[in-house]
């Protein structure tokens, strides 16, 4: 029944090389954005609720990158399989473009009148005027956060991920450091509190550019060429709108939609303990998620590389043992962080985060509930990011994406939450639908096979 779990030799151990250095990426970064949060929480609640609620808008623009991010990789993977390097310079350089284009605009946007922007996503006075102090000073970081990922993007796409841990590894450990420094004036500084942790970002998007800069001049592994960089021509930028128009579409629809969740949250009666607690609640859910995180962009760099190099007759079989491989990892993690949940956090975590009894309940209701959803979500994850992406059928997952968020689980997450007002937890059940609705949407595509399509034949 399982045979195309049964791969060539190596196979595995090429998955595990992919996705190691990935998945302690998304761990160093989850675990000291953990800590960043435990050094705004010590600022009390409302800091951190107004900490959360400066982060919804920056989230949406987050995916709006990695749209153009998983967008240009879904060629790029293809491309690097075939060993066309003029072409990878000519979608990184109108990926860059892109980027710095909306990411400019939309940071001039929110320093024109960051209180009126702020106010749109949440209802406490004190809460949205820590957002819009923290929001004025971290915007100016947008720009360098989108050229940074795009690259980032582009060496996971080319078998490079150990980039990525190096990289933002370095950034969060700036951040970390110059966080304890500039909230709690440390070594010197003026305390600035919530102010502080925006500089700490800013400075470190800073040193994660550095980095960019001096591994595209001394790097081996891909050479830029400047020519094809600056000159990307009409034929790539008709397969990035193509391709990536779709991708970009789901990612920031997605982050707006998911930027709604905390939204209808700062809406209910009391959204300070709700938004406190969600914070908490999406830090512990950041690092249960690294394992599958890796999995699904491991998943899109192997099958686009399969496609590319011409494999076609395997790639089904890839697919089915990748999505397998996630779902039996999803359970386990799901397991472990239920056990975790209602052990280890109640009597570890929380007391860090000086979250009241409240606040605690109900990041523990937060928290169990995402753990029962984690393997079909984990099958989402590979299946949507990486099988059918890394596939070139872009359309179809922006569909299975999006529909079920927008139809099914923004409307029954505000229904119960602002209208019936049954509380968080039948807020979390409406959440949930969407991943259901999506697991057995992705297995219907799944089968068809229609997913598989090569991108980078030239058409006659």
């Amino acid at each position: 029944m399982f045979l195309f779990m049964k791969r060539e030799p190596g196979f595995y151990g090429n998955i595990t090389a992919l996705a190691l250095p990935i998945v302690l990426q998304n761990l160093v970064t989850s675990t000291l954005a953990m800590a960043d949060t435990f050094m705004v929480g010590l600022l009390g609640e409302v800091p951190m609720a107004g900490v959360t609620l400066a982060n919804i808008p920056f989230y949406a623009l987050q995916m709006f990158f990695f749209g153009v991010q998983s967008g240009s990789a879904v060629l790029i993977s293809q491309y690097w399989g075939k060993g066309d390097r003029k072409a990878i310079n000519r979608i990184l350089g109108l990926s860059w473009l892109v980027v710095g284009v909306l990411s400019a605009l939309f940071s001039a946007f929110l320093l024109t009148d960051p209180v009126q922007f702020m106010g749109l996503f949440g209802n406490d006075a004190a809460a949205v005027d820590v957002a819009a102090r923290y929001g004025r000073i971290v915007c100016l970081s947008y720009v360098l956060n989108g050229f940074n990922l795009v690259y980032m993007g582009a060496h996971r796409s080319m078998e490079n991920p150990r980039l990525g841990l190096y990289m933002l590894s370095a950034s969060m450990l700036t951040n970390t450091f110059l966080n304890w420094v500039l909230i709690f004036g440390k070594l010197g500084a003026p305390k600035m509190g919530v102010e502080g942790a925006a500089l700490a970002t800013l400075i470190s998007r800073c040193v994660e550019l550095v980095i960019v800069l001096a591994h595209a001049c001394l790097g081996k592994h891909f050479r830029i060429d400047l020519a094809c960089l600056l000159r990307p021509g009409r034929e790539t930028a008709r397969k990035l709108f193509t391709y990536a128009t779709p991708v970009i579409l789901n990612e920031t629809l997605w982050g707006i939609g998911t930027g709604l969740y905390p939204t209808i949250m700062g809406h209910m009666e009391n959204s300070t303990e709700i938004l406190a607690a969600f914070t908490v609640a999406g830090n512990v859910e950041k690092l249960a998620l690294v394992a599958l995180i890796g999995l699904a962009s491991t998943a899109a760099i192997v099958i686009g590389r399969e496609i590319g190099a011409g494999r076609r007759k395997t790639v089904y079989d890839v697919g089915l043992a990748l999505n397998t491989l996630s779902v039996a990892v999803g359970f386990v993690v799901g397991i472990v962080m239920l056990a975790v949940s209602w052990t280890l956090v109640p009597r570890y975590i929380f007391p860090l985060f000086q979250l009241s009894d409240s606040t605690s309940h109900i990041a523990l209701v937060m928290l169990s509930m995402i753990a029962v959803m984690m393997a079909p979500r984990a099958f989402n994850f590979t299946n949507i990011v990486g099988v059918l992406r890394g596939g070139g059928d872009v359309r179809a997952a922006t569909v299975i994406d999006l529909l079920p968020l927008w139809a099914a689980s923004i409307p029954a997450a505000a229904l119960f939450g602002l209208v019936l007002k049954w509380g968080v937890f039948w807020v979390y059940v409406g959440i949930s639908l969407d991943q259901l609705v999506k697991f057995f949407l992705g297995i219907h595509r799944l089968r068809s096979g229609e997913w598989i399509n090569d991108l980078t034949a030239t058409e006659g």
